[in-house]
């Protein structure tokens, strides 16, 4: 596959697809935390949340996670960018991202078993993390600064 060529472009989009599924995930998480955490436990509301986050995980963001990362690592072979300074950056802010989703599953996990201690007002803050990371990951990618 050349750099340009439509085999090049279908997977970029394929890329920019399970990014864009991905982040809706990681955006979307921690607002159902923010409203967990406000159940009470035992409730039935407690339990609709753990099932909406326990699908969120499962369905949409853990494979995302896994076809960006595919996609991802397959375009920086064609392209030969895999060599520049702007994408070694991308890459450990991704990677950072990735560990934050890991973090984001162990949350899924104490709310499904009801041992969450975090109060709304953290799972708000916490809200910002995957936004920040998106908005530096996209200017490396589309100015390409070094």
């Amino acid at each position: 596959m050349s750099y340009g060529s439509t085999g090049y472009d279908l997977l970029k989009a394929a890329h920019i697809i399970a990014v864009i599924a991905w982040m809706a995930g990681m955006l979307y998480l921690p607002r159902l935390f923010v409203y967990h955490a406000e159940a009470q436990k035992g409730s039935i509301q407690s339990e609709t949340f753990k099932v909406m986050e326990r699908r969120l995980m499962k369905a949409i963001i853990l494979p995302s996670m896994i076809f960006t990362w595919l996609f991802g690592l397959s375009l920086a072979y064609f392209s030969g960018f895999y060599t520049a300074p702007w994408l070694h950056t991308k890459f450990l802010l991704v990677i950072i991202l990735s560990g934050v989703h890991g973090w984001f599953s162990k949350l899924v996990k104490d709310f499904a078993a009801d041992r969450n201690v975090r109060s709304a007002r953290f799972y708000r803050l916490i809200n910002e993390i995957p936004t920040v990371l998106m908005i530096l990951i996209v200017i490396l990618v589309v100015v390409k600064p070094f």
